[in-house]
């Protein structure tokens, strides 16, 4: 959602900057947002460049930010409210032009109740709201993003896998997919990789343990006709 609403909006021409804002301890998180000055930290030995400079006159987009720590939710705030910020351990503010899109699978409202997450934070961030439904709740996007999923990886694997049958994707749209798009990517992925037709059939979908056994049930309750 973050690329195509940098790329059709008037910074297309510009930056776009995706950080994971889960995936860091706070130290390196703040570097990477912030930037930081030469030895302001044990392995800081030259001056580094952040994210939201990268992005000037761009976009900068934090995913899963309701994983912020509260000492950078403070630093933060500055940055979205004033468009200043100092580097890590640097003495001059650093002002910049740029678009903030976040995103989270938690419930920023009840963070902010429980204590998790600034409420000042939370108001300067939600300004517009997109909400994505999961994937569980728009089974029309499936057999599309199943067949992206397998174009891609077919491509990248070197080998000719053109469809999947209707029986794999009815099987798939039975299931909730807890993971999300995320998860009918990797089993699009191992299928592709494990699988030696040119089609996905259900016995190639590469599934886990309680996933065959899930579908195991299915097919038992198939021929029940009471059901």
């Amino acid at each position: 959602m973050a690329r195509p609403i940098h790329n059709n909006l008037n910074r297309h021409d510009k930056s776009f900057k995706p950080i994971n804002c889960a995936g860091l301890t706070e130290t390196l998180l703040e570097s990477e947002l912030f930037g930081h000055a030469k030895g302001s930290f044990t392995g800081a030995d030259t001056q580094r460049i952040g994210r939201f400079e990268m992005a000037d006159k761009g976009t900068i987009f934090l995913d899963e930010i309701g994983e912020l720590t509260p000492p950078v939710q403070v630093k933060l705030l500055r940055a979205v409210q004033e468009h200043v910020f100092k580097p890590v351990g640097g003495n001059e503010d650093i002002s910049v032009d740029i678009r903030i899109i976040s995103a989270t699978n938690k419930r920023l409202e009840d963070e902010v109740i429980a204590g998790n997450f600034r409420e000042d934070l939370f108001y300067r961030l939600n300004v517009i709201e997109i909400k994505v439904p999961p994937l569980r709740e728009r089974k029309s996007d499936l057999r599309l993003l199943a067949q992206h999923f397998l174009d891609k990886y077919s491509r990248e694997m070197g080998k000719e896998i053109t469809k999947m049958s209707s029986y794999a994707i009815d099987l798939l749209n039975k299931y909730d997919f807890p993971g999300n798009v995320r998860e009918l990517e990797n089993l699009l992925e191992r299928s592709v990789a494990l699988s030696s037709t040119n089609i996905i059939l259900p016995d190639s979908l590469a599934l886990s343990i309680h996933k065959r056994r899930w579908i195991e049930g299915i097919k038992d309750r198939r021929f029940d006709l009471d059901e």
